[in-house]
């Protein structure tokens, strides 16, 4: 959690106070803590071999399932008892604030899924045959109140310490359908029960890391194809000293716009991975007309205008990026139809292609280049304006201002080039203020 701010002591000082009130709300009426004990251990386990997700390296384990059988098994308090357990998982890794608050955040939403389960009318205790099919849907929304409490409480620490663009990719309900489904294992432990006893706990432990195991793959492969991203970019950057970290950066600025105007997550993703690839096409521009600092000619001004068709060429079997591909393709066209490569005009440009031309412009603004410093972020915004409705779509230009003023912009260190790197070009061919220049044209 690195340095926790005010806000973010107090949330946890608030959560950990809250899981210690619940738990002494009440006596455990009729339970057995043989039984207890046995559901602490299996979540234990659980919680003791995580595997990461997301970029935010959040960890993921399918220990709830071991809290919603408590659910079942032992009521709401039982449930937040076995909760609490996640404070001592025997993983490395986690400060002791940050044990505190899983402890306590299991222990609410372990809480929250019971009282919603007695709410709908679940009976407490070991299951029957005549329980069946009455207490499925008590524990289906059990289960929901676990996944939102969850996930509710862990987005909000996010922001407060590692950012509001963490807190907000997690704030993500969408990702936990596969939760519904690792959280029926809760309702299978609860059956078995009553035929194998604590056996039960054992039997179920299989599928649970079976489950594991298959969202850490998928956690492997989704970082593998960043991973592949990042190379390329890199590959792209080494031509020119003066745009390294441009790639990223329009990534985020367009990420920003995405968001503001309420694009659903996956898409979010998406445009993600388009802004990190939007100029992968530089890759067939000859170095030299890239690094060149007078007027192009025509053949190379032709080369430069061809880089989104090469960079299509280059991406188009990566399959997963798919609406990304029409946005590389065309982020250079314009609102008025003096673009390039083909032309296109208002709507007729995609959706992806409009907003990266925006974030685009905007980075390369507020970067320093060889020929001119950064801009401040104010005149940039003055230019997207200024050129709002004729190089740019207007409701992108309003998003990404909205979102700038909202959550401001970093801007990049000033580059100091190295011995021997080039000095880079006269012209920027992002910059709507400056350019191209072309031998033969006015």
């Amino acid at each position: 959690m690195g340095r926790l701010s005010r806000a973010a002591w107090l949330y946890i000082g608030v959560i950990a106070a809250a899981a210690v009130a619940v738990i002494g709300y009440g006596p455990l009426p009729g339970t057995e803590w043989s039984r207890l004990a046995v559901l602490a251990v299996l979540f234990l386990v659980c919680e003791s071999t995580p595997t990461s997700i997301m970029p935010s390296r959040v960890a993921w384990s399918p220990g709830y399932a071991a809290t919603l059988a408590s659910v079942v098994l032992v009521g709401p308090v039982g449930a937040a008892l076995v909760g609490t357990v996640s404070a001592f998982s025997l993983r490395r890794g986690p400060t002791i604030m940050q044990r505190v608050f899983n402890g306590g955040m299991y222990a609410l939403s372990a809480y929250a899924a019971g009282r919603v389960f007695l709410v709908l009318g679940g009976p407490v205790g070991i299951p029957t045959r005549d329980s069946f099919p009455l207490i499925i849907g008590p524990f289906v929304g059990a289960a929901a109140a676990h996944i939102v409490a969850n996930y509710g409480m862990v987005s909000l620490v996010l922001g407060l310490t590692a950012g509001r663009d963490s807190g907000r990719r997690l704030l993500n309900l969408r990702l936990s359908l596969p939760d519904l489904g690792y959280a029926a294992f809760g309702l299978l432990i609860a059956a078995l029960w009553s035929v194998v006893g604590a056996f039960a706990a054992i039997l179920v432990l299989i599928p649970l890391f079976v489950a594991r195991w298959a969202i850490a793959q998928f956690a492997d492969q989704q970082r593998a194809y960043e991973g592949t991203l990042r190379v390329l970019c890199q590959a792209v950057e080494t031509k020119d000293f003066y745009t390294r970290g441009h790639s990223e950066r329009v990534s985020r600025g367009s990420v920003m716009i995405a968001r503001a105007i309420g694009m659903r997550p996956e898409r979010v993703e998406a445009i993600r991975f388009a802004g990190m690839l939007h100029d992968v096409g530089k890759l067939g521009v000859p170095t030299k007309v890239l690094q060149k600092t007078g007027k192009l000619t025509e053949e190379e001004y032709a080369a430069i205008q061809l880089h989104p068709m090469r960079g299509l060429e280059i991406i188009k079997e990566i399959g997963f990026l798919d609406e990304a591909l029409a946005g590389i393709m065309h982020h250079h066209e314009r609102i008025d139809g003096c673009g390039y490569p083909m032309g296109l005009a208002g709507d007729e440009i995609p959706e992806f292609a409009r907003v990266l031309a925006v974030a685009d412009a905007f980075d390369c603004m507020t970067s320093t280049r060889s020929y001119r410093g950064a801009r401040p972020v104010a005149d940039a915004v003055a230019e997207l304006r200024r050129c709002s409705g004729t190089q740019f779509d207007p409701a992108f230009v309003d998003a990404l201002v909205s979102a700038v003023e909202r959550d401001g912009w970093q801007t990049p260190d000033t580059p100091v080039a190295p011995p021997g790197e080039p000095v880079g070009p006269g012209y920027d061919h992002d910059d709507p203020a400056a350019p191209l220049r072309v031998v033969g044209s006015r």
